[in-house]
């Protein structure tokens, strides 16, 4: 049996050890935040929805300690954990004792000797969790070895991928089977595109200007730039009074479009991976943030961040009310985003923010929404304007006392860096702190009252692995 037959296997238990908890128990969910995070709960509530389960769920930026503890105070006896939970499944055996409790998620995990608990992760089976399968594709995979109608939302599972950017030029062997069913349920469409994000839903010139990956040089970060170049390539920005977007450009204007790109970027060390795959949700309406698996993505973010992660559940539940208030979310998003780059360019050579050798450290303490900074640091990653550094630290302060940290890199070729190691072993000195994430993406929380010590770690270890990417 090899390591996916095994992943099978573990899946299926799981499901039939679930099918055996009495209907009558109310499931308590908990999942993370973000666009996979909510993804996952969305996919987990339609399952409890068709089992006829009654559930209470809840949206958490992390899990930790006390989270659990408090967890374990309230009446219920299942627990249901999507897309978290792996990095504490210690606490959760000790303060969960008695219950029952399920852990779907991806994340890595140390811990091999996990009782009673209902666990499946890829990586029991040595399956990079990281790469090739989001949380929400493992609350998907279950979901389907309960009840195989669950197939309906695999396009959402995909959603939750290309939220933790595991697509790259493709998916990897488990994302993609549940890609294929995706396509073949008529949930999603491949096709091959312009990478340039926002088609559905910005006009042209915008999109252009505030596409960063790829960099499109004197295009990149400039609206004059943007608008001069569609006309110097013979593409008219406007359709009437109104701004064109990229999806109402024809064949010939796209053309135009990606030849101008390309001849733009023959500087570049690849100037034709303008195009790549576009995954279109066709029952989505046409211009709509959800029709665009990506958009979608950062959707569902831009809820969790503002704390209305109720909405990017509804709206990947297909409720049209409250899709509509999701959508209405991404706007207020983007004003918090602005906000936090604001603060950043204003404050860029303050004592708030460290250059270091081939690093940045950004400390915002209360200056930014601390679910938004691991955002600002994901944005300055892809810009032009960090060439020079390979790692991105960003802070910012909590209400209750703890300091959220995200680490980005800008040059992660071939996965040079697992970020998630380097902000373990960061934090590994720091009292009370807690850590994890993914190889390209990794956060933790510390108390704040710790933030100097946890800086001359933060110093000292990335100065340390920026020289060795320096050397190499």
């Amino acid at each position: 049996m090899d390591i996916y037959e095994q992943f099978d296997e573990n899946v299926k238990k799981a499901a039939e050890a679930f099918k055996q908890i009495d209907k009558k128990e109310v499931i308590r969910l908990i999942s993370h935040l973000d666009a996979d995070g909510i993804s996952a709960a969305a996919i987990m509530v339609k399952l409890l929805s068709i089992d006829n389960r009654k559930h209470s769920v809840s949206i958490v930026p992390q899990l930790n300690s006390n989270a659990i503890k408090q967890l374990a105070a309230e009446p219920y006896n299942c627990f249901v954990f999507t897309d978290i939970g792996s990095g504490l499944v210690d606490e959760i055996r000790e303060e969960l004792k008695g219950r029952k409790v399920v852990i779907l998620d991806h994340h890595s995990t140390a811990n091999l000797d996990y009782g009673d608990i209902i666990f499946v992760n890829p990586h029991l089976h040595g399956i990079d969790g990281g790469k090739e399968i989001s949380g929400a594709g493992v609350v998907f995979k279950f979901a389907c070895a309960v009840d195989s109608s669950m197939e309906e939302m695999a396009h959402i599972a995909i959603v939750g991928a290309l939220g933790d950017l595991q697509e790259q030029s493709g998916f990897l062997r488990l994302n993609r089977e549940i890609l294929e069913i995706a396509v073949r349920k008529k949930k999603i469409q491949v096709t091959t595109g312009l990478r340039i994000f926002g088609s559905q839903t910005k006009p042209l010139h915008k999109a252009l200007e505030y596409c960063t990956d790829p960099y499109i040089p004197g295009v990149s970060g400039s609206e004059s730039g943007a608008i001069q170049f569609l006309y110097q390539m013979g593409i008219n920005p406007k359709n009437g009074s109104s701004w064109k977007k990229i999806v109402h450009l024809d064949n010939e204007e796209m053309k135009k479009l990606v030849t101008g790109i390309i001849m733009k970027r023959l500087n570049e060390e690849k100037p034709d991976d303008v195009l790549g795959n576009v995954y279109i949700l066709p029952h989505e309406d046409e211009e709509s943030p959800t029709r665009d698996a990506k958009e979608f993505a950062t959707l569902l973010n831009a809820c969790g961040r503002l704390g209305r992660a109720s909405y990017g559940i509804g709206a990947c539940l297909g409720d049209k009310k409250i899709k509509q208030q999701a959508i209405r979310s991404l706007a207020d998003y983007k004003k918090e985003i602005v906000n936090a780059l604001n603060w950043y360019n204003e404050n860029k050579f303050s004592e708030d923010i460290l250059w270091g050798e081939r690093f940045v450290i950004i400390n915002a303490k209360d200056k930014v929404m601390p679910t938004i900074i691991g955002t600002l640091a994901s944005i300055l990653s892809k810009s032009n304007v960090m060439t020079n550094n390979v790692f991105i630290l960003s802070m910012a302060q909590m209400l209750d006392g703890n300091t959220k940290i995200s680490l980005r890199t800008t040059n992660n070729i071939n996965g040079a860096f697992d970020l998630r190691n380097i902000i373990e072993e960061i934090t590994k000195g720091v009292g009370n702190a807690e850590a994890g994430g993914h190889q390209n993406a990794a956060g933790a929380i510390i108390p704040t009252e710790k933030e100097n010590d946890f800086l001359e770690a933060a110093k000292e270890v990335l100065g340390k692995y920026a020289a060795i990417e320096k050397v190499g």
